[in-house]
């Protein structure tokens, strides 16, 4: 595999330590800043909103420009916006340092996917994209161990220094490694951007992409006050705990990816979503005991992140097929997806965990999930029906050679 994959996922990997270390430290914040838990939780719902909104408009603006130059400028703003997290005076200034970190997060992995994917032959694109994805993966393993265990040695506002460092290490990565020629997707603009929102297969893909992250996050967000207040892990532990969950991630993205490769897409979503919802609805079951919950969350990682690559392969394989010159405006559109269901991932769960407390996030999770399984289904047939008698291959849904 090209080298400059590895720098896409050096970057990819210090934005999901932005994304994903909150979920470590947001007891601590909220303590610290005298909010409750559920309030706290705007932290990532407005993260996701900032990557939701500059996605597709942002890179319209930028569809001209040099890429490497790009996803650097991209994580100058990164760095800028962690710096301004760990000096924030207030809540306020806390919230709108997500958002501009969510900014370029969502310009960055729209054009990374493509990037990626072009960087080798079509039948090696869902592991191109993986590799990716592989950084957001091991941010997932580190990011809430490390962010913890910073947290409590050093207070919160050390774990967003620590990922502003981590930031100009990226940026440095892919001034190295990049390709100095990167091709762009040619000139887009808004209406291109926007075009996709029209095409019924598209808008059925974005969709499977938001419900299921909006039902995986309603969970995720509190995950650390679940382990902490009824499972009755110390901090420390929930560091460790989150090694595991990232494990999961790691073998479900690695997993999923190569079955997408070898058997389609839709035959690697069907075991996702199946699996995650099953993992969710037992995660009620379990939180009580200190040995049963681990190896649900341990599933729940490997199920909940295993899509990421996967519906980024399916939603630029749709694209090339339904509008080939918004392939890069599709994937920008399906990261927006990604983080509107974060973000309302995110809120539905703090209004779950005001009215009917912690306890019930896993099984609201679960149900909004497996709303996924027949989506899923509709979209496979929906595919075999429009290219049964074409001569383009349904790469989607190919059966293993």
């Amino acid at each position: 595999m090209p080298v400059g994959l590895y720098a896409l996922a050096v970057a990819a990997f210090a934005m999901g330590m932005a994304e994903f270390i909150v979920v470590g430290i947001l007891p601590a914040i909220a303590y610290d800043i005298h909010i409750d838990v559920p309030s706290a939780g705007l932290l990532v719902t407005l993260y996701a909103v900032g990557v939701a909104i500059s996605a597709p408009v942002l890179t319209a603006v930028t569809s001209q420009a040099n890429r490497r130059l790009l996803a650097s400028g991209l994580m100058c703003l990164f760095i800028l916006s962690n710096i301004i997290a760990w000096l924030a005076p207030s809540f306020s200034v806390l919230l709108i340092s997500r958002v501009l970190a969510g900014v370029s997060h969502g310009v960055f992995f729209s054009i990374a996917s493509v990037i990626a994917s072009g960087l080798v032959a079509k039948e090696k694109a869902g592991r191109a994209i993986s590799i990716m994805f592989t950084g957001l993966t091991v941010a997932l393993v580190t990011g809430g161990p490390v962010g913890t265990m910073i947290s409590e040695a050093f207070g919160w506002r050390a774990a967003f220094l620590g990922i502003a460092v981590t930031g100009v290490i990226a940026m440095a990565a892919m001034l190295i490694w990049l390709p100095k020629n990167l091709k762009t997707s040619g000139a887009s603009s808004f209406l291109s951007q926007f075009e996709v929102l029209i095409k019924p297969r598209l808008l059925l893909v974005f969709a499977i992409t938001t419900i299921g992250h909006c039902g995986s996050f309603v969970a995720f967000t509190f995950l650390s006050e679940i382990l902490q207040g009824q499972t009755g892990y110390s901090l420390t532990s929930v560091g460790l705990i989150f090694v595991c969950y990232g494990a999961g991630v790691m073998l479900g993205n690695n997993y999923f990816a190569r079955l997408a490769d070898r058997r389609g897409a839709i035959t690697a979503l069907l075991w996702v979503y199946v699996m995650l919802s099953l993992a969710l609805l037992t995660l009620g079951l379990t939180a009580s005991s200190k040995v049963a919950v681990i190896p649900v969350i341990i599933a729940w990682g490997a199920f909940a992140f295993g899509n990421v690559p996967v519906l980024q392969l399916y939603v630029m394989q749709q694209a090339k097929k339904i509008l080939p010159h918004a392939t890069e405006a599709a994937s920008s559109m399906n990261i927006s997806a990604f983080n509107i269901g974060i973000a309302a991932g995110a809120w539905l769960g703090g209004i779950v965990v005001a009215k009917s407390g912690i306890g019930s996030v896993g099984e609201v999770a679960g149900i909004i999930v497996s709303i996924n399984v027949i989506l899923v289904l509709i979209s496979g047939y929906l595919d075999r029906r429009n290219y049964a008698n074409s001569s383009v291959p349904c790469d989607s849904c190919q059966e293993p050679s």
